[in-house]
């Protein structure tokens, strides 16, 4: 079935169009940014095949440009397509972390965290190095490991702290599993960059769990 093929008032872009994007599935969401199929397999089909491809648009929103390459149907446009939309909405949840210290926006960092992390299917630790006013400088990937295990070195942290004339750091990292529930080897390894950041006068503020669907503050939880 195409879009064409269903009613009017069901086709994905008139019912944006009339009833505003909340309307909207994922499915027909990612079908308006496709715009056509492939043969046999209608853009409809095709957007559905995708999210359940990458585990939703958190997976999606994580494929590199090698993921998409390997998927039949998707030429060079619509992989450039897909990666731009992206980028986009990474940008524009980042863009208030830059301007503003980021407590005045502690939801904004979970998003932002949530967005960067959470479609991921292995496990990955990021750091968010920040200026002395709390404001973003930076979101690093700095270890990628296993589907449940990750070994994250507190030297590569500090030296990457001290090159970018950090103040201050969040750590965040995913559990693929979905499970968001800091484990006792989160708090020792909390610990660990604590004590290693302090010792260059950089301080841990928060340290981030990602889940499917959910992000723990471990400061929030008084793990730190």
């Amino acid at each position: 079935m195409t879009p064409k093929d269903l009613p009017a008032d069901q086709r994905p872009r008139e019912k944006l169009l009339a009833r505003g994007p909340g309307a909207l599935a994922d499915g027909e969401l990612l079908a308006l940014l496709l715009r056509t199929g492939v043969a046999g397999q209608g853009v409809l089909a095709l957007a559905q095949a995708l999210l359940q491809r990458f585990g939703g648009l958190g997976g999606l929103l994580n494929a590199g440009a090698g993921d998409l390459a390997a998927i039949k149907g998707l030429g060079p446009a619509k992989r450039a397509e897909i990666l731009a939309v992206m980028e986009i909405a990474r940008r524009a949840v980042a863009q208030p972390l830059h301007a503003a210290p980021v407590f005045d926006s502690p939801q904004h960092v979970k998003d932002y965290v949530a967005l960067q992390l959470g479609g991921l299917r292995q496990e990955v630790f990021a750091v968010l190095f920040l200026d002395q006013q709390l404001r973003l400088l930076l979101l690093e990937e700095m270890f990628r490991g296993t589907v449940t295990h990750t070994a994250v070195h507190p030297r590569e942290v500090v030296r990457r702290a001290i090159a970018l004339n950090a103040s201050a750091v969040i750590l965040a990292h995913n559990h693929p599993s979905g499970l968001a529930e800091p484990s006792r080897a989160d708090e020792a390894l909390t610990q660990r960059l604590r004590s290693a950041l302090a010792l260059v006068d950089v301080r841990v503020l928060d340290h981030f769990v990602v889940g499917q669907g959910q992000v723990v503050s471990m400061a929030e939880r008084g793990l730190m």
